[in-house]
């Protein structure tokens, strides 16, 4: 396959998968059931495409690649969601303003830097010859590399809703226990660990699952980086 030729099937497939976990995202996110009302929900497997890109094409183009979902995502939620978290940052009115400096923080540990870690999901390309075992665990780290952001973001700055959290009645039996047992950074980072694995484990489990059973599809395999 020629130089162009391969850069042309790249562009042409970064699309299709752009567009495609971009649509995903999009149904997730009109569906109310499927959102955790701080942020975060559950995307059934939206990121994968992307994972995908990085499988194929190799690392450097799948940041590249996630680089873009990222700015995608933050346009989806500001023009789709439905009280949009970015916009309530940025809004001095709002319960959830922390301040512009803590604003432009969020955005960028939330969006760009947990999105374009989905570059990641090609590390293993050339380590596993497995398809299937690479791809899938591309995607367990990759996501959970996107979890370890939010979890950082939730530390820092949304530290002060642990207390409310965990006094909810969906976690009576376990909130008690939480709150009597640590306090301060360390309630804090319980909480973001939960609250964040509350949509990201189950989304982890999912994709990868996902990408288990699309790593048969035939063209989806290895391409000169």
């Amino acid at each position: 396959m020629s130089q162009t030729t391969n850069k042309t099937e790249r562009l042409t497939t970064s699309a299709v998968m752009l567009a495609l976990a971009t649509a995903l995202a999009m149904v997730c996110a009109i569906i109310p059931f499927l959102n955790l009302p701080f942020g975060g929900g559950y995307t059934i497997a939206s990121m994968l495409p992307i994972v995908i890109v990085s499988y194929m094409f190799g690392m450097k183009w799948g940041f590249f690649t996630a680089g873009v979902y990222s700015l995608i995502q933050i346009v989806l939620d500001l023009y789709l969601a439905k009280g949009s978290t970015i916009m309530a940052l940025f809004t001095p009115s709002s319960d959830d303003f922390m301040g512009y400096g803590a604003a432009v923080a969020i955005l960028v540990i939330d969006y760009f830097v947990a999105y374009t870690l989905l570059g990641f999901g090609g590390i293993f390309r050339k380590v596993i010859k497995n398809k299937t075992l690479a791809l899938t665990l591309g995607v367990v780290v990759a996501l959970s590399l996107r979890y370890l952001a939010h979890i950082l973001s939730g530390y820092i700055f949304y530290g002060a809703w642990a207390e409310w959290f965990f006094t909810q009645e969906n976690f009576y039996s376990i909130g008690g226990w939480i709150l009597d047992t640590f306090s301060g950074k360390w309630l804090s980072l319980i909480y973001s660990v939960f609250y964040n694995g509350l949509y990201m484990v189950p989304e982890i489990v999912i994709t990868a699952v996902a990408a288990a059973g699309v790593s048969a599809i035939p063209n989806i395999k290895k391409r000169d980086e």
